[in-house]
């Protein structure tokens, strides 16, 4: 149990508020730190030409991609792949034009999940987000965008964010709030080489979100079908026999109603199904978890496609934590989820090595040994629009969907030339790079900003 005194200054700068998180948050020792700096204190709303959220408004979503525009929610601006398949009507994009997303912009979450920061790159534009998330519009007057961005990220930044936050079961956090965190004026030098390194990231993360594109346009050339999902209600017709060698005697619709399914077994290409590859697929399974403070970073199936999981995941005991070997996530293995949101894809890459991060027992690993169908190639394949939709007919469940292992065993796979294999792992290799780059210009960013301020309270 905490406890503290609270004067009537403090009570007024508080904005009146009583409740005692306001007075008894990490915000308030953070900010107590920041005042022993020998440098000028502003806040947010100094360094920013604009801090905004939207009006709340009704989405009009569509199923073609050409009838649209690319719509993100807050939880997905914080993703290494921000393309999620949701359009919202060409007609309504042009009304919600100010919520169009652009480079070199600061996100902040502000709705439930809290503090979440995201620096925008030219991935983000044409994308238009959610009304509830806090745009700020750096400046650079005293602070420039990089160095803004990384305080944000930081425990100083963070812990201000969530200080101010209300609410009841929904927690929130407003615009004049988010204006009021104090950001130190840090000499010029400083700032220089800390917003050099967050430019470095941003490009990076464009670049391999450049690799990963082409790696799937080369496997959609060589496929050479077009895949477009239909909509409405349709009809089919099933034989015995094929009812008999469904999966598990399967007889649900969406097994036999599927576009993904109807165009992979209609390709005129050489397929094989990834169980017949030589690939090891496994998860470890439940074990009781011990949490501790200082641990091994615990990466649970919501976290893994996170930019940065490593800013909010918890912590398992490293010395009660079972089965380590095969919880261990290690470069160039590929996670598949499935439950949930079944058949997202993920590739390790060396930070969570550096980090001795865990993965979550209940995410299928994948290691490949074959030559020709590599762990790069089956990932660049696992993501193409029609094989996605083919998973989506493994499924199974009621509440929470899932899948498992002899499910993904039987997704066809297509044999691609020696040539294209290659040519796709060295992409994938080039896109593993630059994500692990940018992990670490960014991360050597935050840790400069925490020391510089750290050693003037020590």
């Amino acid at each position: 149990m905490r406890t503290g005194s609270v004067n009537c200054k403090s009570f007024m700068s508080g904005g009146y508020r009583i409740d005692p998180d306001i007075y008894l948050s990490a915000g308030v020792q953070m900010r107590k730190e920041l005042t022993s700096l020998p440098y000028e204190l502003s806040n947010v709303g100094e360094n920013a030409e604009s801090v905004f959220l939207g009006n709340i408004f009704s989405r009009i979503f569509v199923n073609k991609p050409s009838h649209g525009v690319p719509y993100l929610a807050a939880s997905d601006t914080v993703l290494s792949n921000i393309e999620t398949g949701r359009y919202i009507a060409k007609s309504q994009a042009k009304q919600l034009s100010y919520l169009m997303l652009k480079k070199n912009w600061i996100l902040i979450t502000c709705s439930g999940t809290l503090g979440n920061v995201t620096y925008t790159n030219k991935s983000f534009e044409g994308h238009i987000a959610t009304h509830d998330l806090i745009r700020i519009v750096p400046k650079e007057e005293k602070v420039n965008k990089g160095t803004l961005y990384a305080f944000l990220s930081s425990k100083y930044g963070y812990n201000q964010i969530t200080q101010s936050q209300f609410g009841g079961v929904v927690k929130h956090i407003n615009k004049e709030q988010t204006c009021n965190i104090i950001v130190p004026v840090f000499p010029n030098q400083f700032q220089k080489e800390v917003d050099g390194l967050i430019q470095e990231a941003a490009q990076l993360r464009e670049r391999a979100t450049d690799a990963i594109d082409e790696a799937k346009n080369l496997l959609t050339m060589f496929i050479d079908s077009k895949f477009e999902r239909q909509f409405g209600a349709r009809t089919n017709t099933v034989s015995s026999k094929k009812l008999y060698q469904s999966l598990n005697l399967r007889f649900d619709p969406p097994v036999f109603i599927n576009d993904g399914v109807k165009l992979l077994e209609s390709l005129p290409c050489e397929k094989q199904t990834l169980g017949d590859c030589d690939i090891e697929m496994w998860y470890p399974g439940i074990f009781k978890r011990a949490y501790v403070a200082n641990g091994y970073p615990y990466i649970k199936g919501s976290d893994m496609f996170l930019v940065n999981p490593f800013r909010s995941c918890t912590q398992l005991s490293k010395t009660r934590t079972p089965q380590l070997e095969q919880l261990w996530l290690k470069e160039g293995m590929m996670l598949i989820s499935c439950a949930g949101v079944c058949g997202q894809v993920k590739m390790i890459t060396k930070e969570y090595e550096d980090k001795k991060a865990i993965g979550s027992p209940d995410i299928i690993r994948l290691v490949s040994s074959d030559e020709l169908f590599t762990t790069e190639y089956i990932f660049a394949y696992l993501q193409l629009p029609v094989v996605f939709d083919f998973m989506q007919s493994l499924k199974y469940g009621s509440v929470i969907e899932r899948f498992d292992i002899d499910n993904v065993k039987t997704i066809p796979i297509v044999k691609p030339t020696p040539k294209l294999s290659k040519q796709i792992t060295d992409i994938i290799h080039r896109y593993m790079d630059c994500t692990y780059r940018a992990f670490k210009a960014e991360e050597k960013a935050v840790t400069m900003v925490e020391e510089e301020i750290e050693k003037w309270n020590s």
